[in-house]
């Protein structure tokens, strides 16, 4: 199969070529950073044994939306047909609303939203003429249910679950055509260390211990596993994070409560300059000098 993976030079993209190559897929490798993305090649022809020839680099912003066109026209030439486009690009965010540009958000929309969309705009019509293909997109938990430092990242995941869920009922004369929405909890990657803060061009001071969440390795066998299986919607998380959400759908009134003492607990530790993640677990401290 020929599978398109986007933010393909780290974390829970770069884990999916590894374990797509050693399955013998072909992949087209997209993300900004190209020589990351010739890093990653190497590492599966190293690792898994497939050929340079089986893979396409192909470097991708997908803020510049005026691209997509051009470029899924090359991975098209270049393989003949795209089987599975993995959406998985993106940014997340940690910021209190209150200190947070209108910048930021407007650029955690523009990334997560607009530009996942605009690929997907690209290959759909393709996997429709053919009557067959897959479209993963990587959303998250806090798609389903916000998150305090937040707002915006959950927003724009939000706002993919609304598209994707309303797209899979358009193509539902397209019975071969399977649209999946993949909700990670907290996975071990690097997408903290490059989350959004309260303004543009301004780094994460802390990003903490990652001991706590799951093995990307282990996120991405689920994601296989379930792609494998045509599942519309997974949930990928470990406990309490997968109990929690499950409270969401079915006692919300509980899960209100539980979301603000332990948002509370974020909130508090945050401020006090510790990692945000690691708060569910650590009390409130006191930042010392």
């Amino acid at each position: 199969m020929v599978v398109w993976i986007t933010g393909a030079s780290s974390g829970i993209g770069e884990e999916l070529a590894y374990q797509l190559a050693s399955l013998g897929a072909a992949l087209i490798l997209s993300a900004r950073r190209e020589d990351e993305l010739q890093r990653v090649k190497r590492g599966c022809v190293e690792r898994c044994g497939l050929q340079e020839k089986d893979i396409l680099v192909l470097p991708l912003d997908l803020l510049d939306r005026g691209s997509h066109e051009a470029l899924a026209k090359t991975a098209l030439e270049h393989w003949g047909r795209i089987d599975v486009l993995v959406n998985n690009g993106g940014r997340s965010q940690r910021a209190l609303c209150l200190d947070t540009s209108l910048e930021v958000y407007q650029a955690l929309m523009e990334l997560n939203f607009l530009g996942t969309v605009s690929i997907t705009k690209q290959v759909l019509p393709h996997m429709v003429l053919r009557g067959a293909g897959t479209v993963a997109t990587v959303s998250s938990l806090v798609g389903l249910a916000g998150a305090p430092l937040a707002t915006g990242y959950s927003a724009s995941k939000h706002a993919l679950q609304g598209f994707f869920n309303s797209l899979r009922t358009e193509l539902t004369d397209s019975p071969g055509i399977t649209i999946s929405t993949v909700c990670p909890g907290p996975v071990q990657s690097s997408i903290v260390q490059n989350a959004f803060t309260e303004e543009l061009d301004k780094a994460l001071p802390i990003t903490g211990d990652q001991g706590h969440k799951m093995p990307t390795s282990r996120c991405v066998r689920l994601i296989l596993v379930g792609v494998a299986n045509g599942v519309k919607e997974m949930w990928i998380a470990q406990q309490p994070f997968l109990l929690f959400y499950y409270l969401w759908q079915y006692t919300p009134t509980l899960a209100w409560a539980l979301t603000n003492r332990l948002g509370s607990r974020r909130v508090q530790n945050f401020k006090a300059g510790l990692d945000a993640d690691a708060a569910y677990f650590t009390k409130p401290k006191t930042k010392t000098s």
